[in-house]
């Protein structure tokens, strides 16, 4: 009879505890998509990108908005002031990005081209740190923008070791974050990535025109890079050899920041 009741009043308990999990997940899954939006976005755009009712939907925002999270204008949501406080933390605090600094800025100097740091955050990656080359990009990339995993040298370096089921899930969830076309399938990413033994990626005219990439994944002792360093410089500035001709800078500051990162949760 004991154990009885008390599994009982362990399930009376979970159900609560779980309720809340899935209402937290909902929140963050409302919060991301406004952060992918280029613009303001419609309750009842979010509400159909989401997979939510109006009125689940109208909740999470609401509860966001009390906490500075979402701000509204008029009919229209978007990220909310409290996220400057928690993104000058990140930049200040974060042990990749404190020691990646100065690690780019050498690639940068040796190499003239504008060195960036990607890390991944689930089916996409982020800007997390840039320094600019000598010649400047013609397009406005912030720290924080959210990107494919699809395209781009250093989105495809981090899945260059990927199985066909994982890019199946990469290639749907770029699909629903408008990132890709519907026809996408593993078999067509696995042929944009570099072939096996290969240490780099590069990219041309790819997420962006007039724009030529090399990167090469930052080692982790978990043998599943996270994270990626790239060269970057407009078309007219470089070419594919003088691009691939920084490689072996990449390779040195990737190992450097992998030594650094040594000892942290990275």
């Amino acid at each position: 009879m004991t154990v009885s009741s008390t599994h009982s009043a362990s399930s009376a308990e979970d159900g609560p505890k779980a309720a809340n999990m899935r209402s937290l997940s909902r929140a963050l899954e409302v919060f991301a998509e406004l952060q992918r939006a280029e613009r303001p976005q419609r309750l009842s755009d979010l509400a159909r990108t989401c997979g939510m009712s109006l009125p689940t939907t109208l909740r999470i925002l609401r509860v966001l908005q009390d906490f500075g999270m979402v701000s509204q204008t008029d009919k229209s949501y978007r990220i909310g002031p409290a996220v400057l406080p928690a993104a000058r933390s990140y930049l200040e605090n974060d042990p990749l990005v404190v020691a990646a600094r100065p690690v780019l800025q050498q690639v940068a100097s040796q190499t003239g081209l504008t060195a960036s740091l990607y890390t991944r955050l689930g089916f996409e990656r982020i800007l997390v740190a840039r320094v600019d080359g000598e010649s400047p990009l013609r397009y406005d990339l912030p720290l924080g923008k959210r990107l494919p995993l699809t395209v781009g040298a250093a989105g495809k370096i981090l899945l260059a070791s990927a199985s066909d089921e994982e890019l199946g899930q990469v290639a749907t969830a770029a699909i629903a974050a408008g990132h890709e076309k519907d026809s996408l399938t593993a078999v067509e990413l696995r042929g944009r990535l570099p072939e096996a033994g290969t240490d780099y990626a590069y990219s041309e005219d790819e997420r962006a025109t007039g724009v030529l990439s090399v990167a090469v994944a930052v080692p982790h002792r978990s043998g599943r890079p996270s994270e990626s360093i790239s060269l970057t410089s407009p078309v007219e500035s470089a070419t594919e050899a003088g691009m691939k001709a920084g490689i072996p800078e990449l390779r040195r500051a990737a190992g450097r920041l992998s030594e650094l990162l040594e000892g942290s949760v990275y």
